[in-house]
């Protein structure tokens, strides 16, 4: 018999049936690492869910379900009408986000109700959900950081000891000096390992707001509108479950944003001394009696472009909360031996090294711009792997890239911005 005509390995009803023992036994569960599926509200491991019903549907306590984790499962559960959702953060208007309730998705960060009993499995050997893909991270060293980020040791000390101090830093800097790249590997090395499960991104923008970082209604795919957690609620969720642990929330273009009104009350929360279940508030779209707090294991590391002229400066109540590390272009021997090791040659290398530190010097001195506004080191991370290559490259980059922004910076004075880019393309 060909498998497009084969009988379904379960259906559903007895997938409903494994719910209904999973939710009368008292064995806890194996919680999912990544994918849940969720019914009437309520999220369950979907491998563990199918091993049960195929368990119970065969009158086997020993078989084995015979489908791999992650899309094999979750396609066969899918198919019989039930919602498989991503732990990861997801779009609000997305249909994974339908059928979750809110309010018990919050419950393990509100101190002001219990929280609800975790789900039962049946008496036996139940298989979880598998390890994530990012669940085998590789470690991260010092020495891996100092090969990287081109920053001497004790600037790198005291990026770490700002962070660990104020549980909030926030890298600042002209465009182009790696303020997100650092922003990862400071994560890294407080964690040990590149852990993708304990480091969230996100990029502030203008139209980016409480609702989309806290908490809000948002409409779902029936068209009826829930209270959906944002970003920052979910991690925090995450390291309360986890509490020995470090996670990171790593904010991008941080002052893009109307900072203020995208963390509201959470501003409060952010202080280092004010973390823990002792300083929970009340949010506003929360149900009422229900407090929030910001876990103690959570660090938030922000990047902030100090060139973009489009922007305010940060209010003071928010900079009171940060530990600032200012990032500089790096064109010095930690760079050049980087580009070295990428097989470039001396004199590539003397031509990028030259001509970006004298151009940073014209733009530092021009009392319209000034050192805010140098270029970074970024540009020239990446070249080909073909030394033959690099010649073109390096050309294209500062044609395509440099010259377009310094017409940008002299907008009003072309003639300074048509000399610059002259003297970088001798």
């Amino acid at each position: 018999m060909s498998s497009s005509t084969s009988p379904p390995l379960l259906t559903r009803q007895q997938v409903l049936r494994a719910l209904r023992q999973l939710e009368r036994d008292d064995q806890p569960l194996p919680p999912s690492t990544v994918y849940d599926l969720v019914y009437r509200g309520r999220r369950y491991p979907p491998r563990a869910v199918a091993q049960l019903a195929y368990r119970l549907a065969t009158d086997d306590a020993t078989a084995t379900w015979p489908l791999g984790s992650g899309a094999p499962t979750n396609r066969l559960l899918e198919k019989l009408d039930f919602t498989i959702t991503t732990k990861r953060p997801t779009l609000a208007n997305s249909s994974l986000d339908g059928d979750v309730a809110a309010q018990e998705q919050l419950a393990d960060l509100y101190t002001g109700r219990p929280s609800r009993q975790p789900l039962r499995a049946a008496k036996g050997a139940i298989v979880g959900e598998p390890a994530a893909t990012y669940g085998s991270s590789p470690t991260y060293t010092r020495h891996q950081a100092e090969q990287e980020v081109f920053l001497a040791p004790q600037k790198l000390d005291a990026a770490l000891a700002g962070l660990r101090r104020r549980k909030n830093l926030l890298l600042q800097g002209p465009p182009g000096t790696g303020k997100t790249f650092l922003a990862r590997r400071l994560a890294w090395l407080e964690l040990g390992t590149q852990d993708a499960a304990r480091t969230e991104l996100v990029q502030f923008h203008p139209s980016y707001s409480y609702e989309d970082f806290v908490q809000g209604f948002r409409p779902d795919a029936g068209g009826k509108f829930r209270l959906t957690d944002g970003l920052l609620v979910q991690l925090c969720r995450r390291a309360t479950q986890d509490p020995t642990r470090p996670y990171f929330l790593l904010i991008d273009e941080l002052n893009r944003g109307n900072v203020s009104r995208i963390f509201g009350e959470l501003l409060l929360l952010l202080e280092a001394d004010k973390r823990g279940p002792a300083h929970a508030v009340a949010l506003p779209y929360a149900p009422a009696g229900t407090h929030f707090y910001v876990p103690e294991n959570l660090y938030v590391i922000g990047t902030m472009n100090t060139a973009d002229r489009s922007l305010t400066p940060l209010d003071y109540a928010l900079r009171r909360r940060f530990a600032f590390v200012e990032l500089e272009p790096e064109f010095g021997p930690a760079f050049q031996e980087f580009l070295r090791r990428q097989g470039m040659g001396a004199e590539i290398i003397q031509q990028i090294a030259t001509r970006l530190t004298e151009l940073n010097q014209t733009i530092a001195d021009d009392p319209d711009l000034g050192v805010d506004f140098r270029i970074g080191h970024s540009y020239f991370c990446q070249p080909p792997a073909q030394p033959q290559e690099h010649p073109a490259w390096l050309r294209l980059i500062l044609e395509q890239e440099i010259a377009p922004l310094l017409a940008e910076y002299w907008l009003d004075e072309p003639t300074k911005a048509t000399a610059a880019r002259r003297r970088l393309l001798a």
